[in-house]
């Protein structure tokens, strides 16, 4: 049986554009666009994560707004479960730890990439269903 991980992604809007971040070549996925996030640890909740995740990951303090989409989809590895929020930067600049690429892109720009497949439903909805 597949394990269930409960992830959390962030839409981090800034300027009417959404922040993308590349994964590197050695992690799964890998060179797959997504949004920045991860795991939710036990007894947190999923804004609480997102943001500790962006701290860690990027480097930065983001607002947690809205949420976007909750998708499931089966990978290889386990069940992801990623439910995505808009966010708006607070304080810094997104920083490249984890990333090895970042784009910033008007929303109906975002299905250009190749993205990670738990992030396509997020994609389809903010790019014809959002202007920011």
């Amino acid at each position: 049986m597949k394990k269930d991980i409960y992830v959390v992604g962030a839409v981090i809007v800034e300027n009417g554009k959404v922040l993308c971040a590349q994964r590197g070549p050695s992690k799964s996925l890998a060179n797959k666009w997504e949004f920045p996030g991860g795991k939710i640890e036990q007894g947190e909740l999923p804004e609480e994560a997102l943001r500790r995740e962006i701290e860690e990951e990027m480097k930065c303090k983001v607002l947690v707004k809205e949420k976007v989409e909750h998708t499931i989809y089966e990978y290889d590895f386990g069940i992801v479960h990623l439910t995505t929020f808009i966010c708006e930067l607070k304080e810094g600049t997104p920083v490249l730890t984890e990333h090895i690429d970042i784009k910033w892109l008007q929303p109906d720009e975002l299905p250009t990439l190749d993205w990670a497949p738990a992030d396509i439903p997020a994609i389809e909805k903010l790019s014809k269903e959002y202007t920011f």
